[in-house]
C-alpha cells in the first residue's frame, strides 16, 4: 500500500492509504458477514481510509440511513482497535424523515444540526472523534459563517479532526474557506467529488439546478486544486458502477460526445499492454495523476477488492500516461 497526507495542520492532518474504501451499502445491500470480510482484507492489504456518511443508505429500505455507520462500529468492536484508521463521514443530507429525500427534506447545515449530528454519528460508529467530517450537499438556507463555525466549535472541542467538503460549487467551498480563514478557523482541507478518467459533460440542467450537475468535478474545480495543492481530492465513483467493464451498465447519456470513443481507445490499448484491467488502469491513472487523486471505491466482494487494491502498484509510464491524456 502507499499513503498520502491529507490536511496541513500538524494536530488533525492524517496519512492515509491512496485507496478509500466506501462502506455507503454496508449493512443494507451487502450483508453483515461480507461486509466484515471486505474490511479486514482492506485492513490486511494496508488500508486505512474508509468513507461513509450519516445518510447512507436511507434509499434501500426507506430509512433516514445510518446503517453503514452502525456497521462500521460494529466492526471496529468486534476488531478491536486497528491503528492508523482513519473513518470519514458526512452530514447534511440525511432526509428529516424515512421515506423522504434529501433533495427536498435535507437535514441542512445549520449550527444545531452539525452538533447533534455529529454526536449521533460517533454514537453508531463508537469514537470519541471523527477523524474527517464532511459537509454533504449545500444548505442555501443556512449562512455560510453559521455552517462554519458550527464545524470549527467541533474541531476546538476535539470531537472532530479535519473537515471536508462534498458536492458543493468551486465558489461555495472557496467562500467558506475564505470566510474560516479571516476567522482564523479551521476550514475545508479535503473535497469529495465524483470524478473518473472519461469525461463527463456536466452542463446538462438537472431537476435540482439549471446550471448543470453538482458534485461533478469540472475545469473550475480543477484549476482550483492546482491554485491550492495543500487541498486533497477524494474521486467517488471513479469505475462508474461498473460501466467500464459490465455490458449491462452502459455509460449513460453524460458521456455521449466525441471525446469518449478516443478516451476508452486508449484505456485499453493501455490495459492490455500492462496486462492490467481497464478498472486497475483507471485508478492508477488517477492516483498517480499531476493532480493526485485519492479514489474511493465501493466492492460487493473480497475478489472485486483485491481487483482495486493491486491498482495501486500499478505504474503507468511517460509515455502511457501522455497518451491517457492527450487532448480528444
Amino acid at each position: 500500500m502507499r499513503y498520502r497526507t491529507i490536511g496541513t495542520d500538524p494536530g488533525t492532518r492524517r496519512e492515509v492509504s491512496v485507496l478509500s474504501l466506501g462502506a455507503m451499502l454496508f449493512g443494507t445491500v451487502t450483508d453483515e458477514a461480507t461486509s466484515f470480510a471486505i474490511l479486514d482484507r482492506y485492513v490486511e492489504a494496508g488500508g486505512t481510509f474508509i468513507d461513509t456518511s450519516n445518510n447512507y443508505a436511507f434509499w434501500i429500505n426507506g430509512t433516514q440511513g445510518g446503517e453503514s455507520e452502525a456497521l462500521l462500529g460494529r466492526w471496529r468492536r468486534s476488531r478491536g482497535p486497528v491503528d492508523e484508521l482513519t473513518i470519514a463521514t458526512k452530514l447534511g443530507g440525511r432526509p428529516l424523515a424515512p421515506g423522504t429525500s434529501f433533495t427536498d427534506n435535507a437535514e441542512g447545515l445549520s449550527a444545531k444540526v452539525i452538533r447533534e449530528s455529529s454526536e449521533r454519528s460517533r454514537e453508531r460508529l463508537g469514537v470519541d472523534k471523527l477523524d474527517l467530517l464532511y459537509a454533504h450537499i449545500p444548505d442555501d438556507a443556512v449562512p455560510v459563517r453559521e455552517t462554519v463555525e458550527g464545524f470549527a466549535e467541533l474541531v476546538a472541542e476535539g470531537t472532530v479532526g479535519l473537515l471536508g467538503v462534498s458536492n458543493h460549487w468551486a465558489w461555495q467551498v472557496e467562500r467558506a474557506r475564505s470566510l474560516a480563514a479571516a476567522a482564523g478557523l479551521p476550514g475545508y482541507e479535503v473535497l469529495q467529488y465524483h470524478h473518473t478518467y472519461l469525461r463527463r459533460r456536466a452542463d446538462r440542467p438537472t431537476l435540482r439546478s439549471p446550471d448543470g450537475q453538482l458534485g461533478v468535478v469540472k475545469g473550475d474545480l480543477l484549476s482550483y486544486l492546482r491554485a491550492e495543492p495543500g487541498l486533497a481530492l477524494v474521486a467517488y465513483t471513479p469505475l462508474l458502477s461498473g460501466a467500464y467493464v459490465r455490458d449491462d451498465r452502459p455509460l449513460d447519456a453524460d458521456f455521449d460526445h466525441a471525446g469518449t470513443p478516443a478516451r476508452l481507445a486508449a484505456l485499453r490499448e493501455v490495459a492490455k499492454e500492462t496486462g492490467a484491467t481497464v478498472n486497475q488502469v483507471v485508478l492508477a491513472w488517477l492516483i498517480s495523476g499531476e493532480i493526485p487523486v485519492i479514489p474511493l471505491v465501493g466492492a460487493s466482494s473480497v475478489a472485486q477488492l483485491d481487483e482495486s487494491l493491486a491498482a495501486v502498484d500499478l505504474e503507468l509510464t511517460v509515455d502511457q500516461r501522455a497518451r491517457l491524456d492527450a487532448p480528444v
